[in-house]
């Protein structure tokens, strides 16, 4: 067979085949496997989506946009703090993992607090967080922050009401001189369902790759559930600024929530050749939004 005899087969091959479907046809399909038999039989050449090939396409090239987002940061000397916060089992920690897998080490971080020390009990709360904060030419990622004392401390009262109260006068504070400084804050809240919290939590306790990271501070989260909802809340309303706003992203679907949270990040900065990007970098409204602009929110 020719070129040309081979070009007109693969042709034909890939030609949409009319597929006739009567009413009663409309009747027998009850499901997706349903369709794809009557497909099947009437001949219709079609291909079924891979969801997770699609999910592995979307990320490299989102993670090609954040490559170039750092090298424009490191360019101009940004700074960049990117906050990821939300209740237990939400995949903060696999999306920060998505987030960072293909930067330059040298230009980001991620920090994770541990337990304060007995003499960091006894200072001005930010003080160690100021410690961590980027240098010119950084990222840097807040795997949970600050808001610890805005929602977790006050749960499982790790914090006393006056230490409450007191961060809740000053972060707003804090932040804006941040602001002011010239330093980019970026707050992600990862919402879960409290039955899809349930269910990762099983997965977790059953699954001995991932049961380290089941602790007796998350066994509390559905017990405690309307608590942690009470002072989610609070720190929503209180904390969301013009200029520090809380951004919400719904997380039922982690590999969804992933790409939206890179989306989002991207869409937040003109970096250079931002517009030669070979995937959308703008984030869906149905699954990234900003609090006030959320009336039901899922957790």
């Amino acid at each position: 067979m020719n070129k040309a005899s081979k070009k007109k087969a693969l042709k034909d091959k890939n030609r949409l085949t009319p597929v006739k479907i009567t009413n009663s046809d409309f009747d027998e399909i009850k499901s997706a496997q349903d369709l794809e038999n009557f497909l099947k039989a009437q001949g219709a050449h079609f291909k079924i989506p891979d969801p997770e090939k699609d999910y592995e396409y979307q990320l490299k090239k989102l993670q090609v946009e954040l490559v170039k987002l750092q090298s424009w940061v490191i360019k101009n000397q940004k700074r960049v703090i990117v906050i990821f916060e939300g209740r237990d089992t939400s995949g903060k920690g696999g999306a920060i993992k998505r987030f960072t897998e293909h930067l330059n080490p040298r230009a980001m971080r991620v920090i994770a607090m541990p337990k304060p020390t007995e003499l960091e009990k006894k200072q001005w709360y930010f003080r160690k967080y100021i410690q961590e904060l980027p240098e010119a030419g950084e990222i840097v990622f807040f795997d949970r922050s600050w808001y610890n004392r805005a929602v977790v401390e006050p749960v499982m009262e790790f914090c006393s009401p006056a230490e409450y109260d007191r961060f809740m006068r000053q972060v707003s504070e804090f932040e804006h001189m941040l602001f002011e400084d010239g330093i980019s804050l970026v707050k992600l809240w990862y919402s879960i369902t409290k039955e899809e919290q349930l269910k990762r939590f099983s997965e977790r306790k059953d699954n001995p790759l991932k049961r380290w990271k089941f602790s007796p501070v998350d066994e509390m989260g559905q017990q405690l559930w309307d608590k942690y909802t009470y002072y989610k809340e609070q720190m929503f309303s209180k904390t969301h600024t013009s200029f520090s706003p809380w951004i919400i992203v719904k997380t039922n679907d982690k590999k969804t929530a992933r790409l939206e949270s890179i989306r989002y990040l991207l869409s937040s900065f003109e970096y250079d050749d931002k517009l030669e990007a070979s995937t959308r970098v703008l984030p869906d409204p149905n699954v990234i939004m900003r609090f006030h602009q959320s009336f039901q929110h899922i957790d």
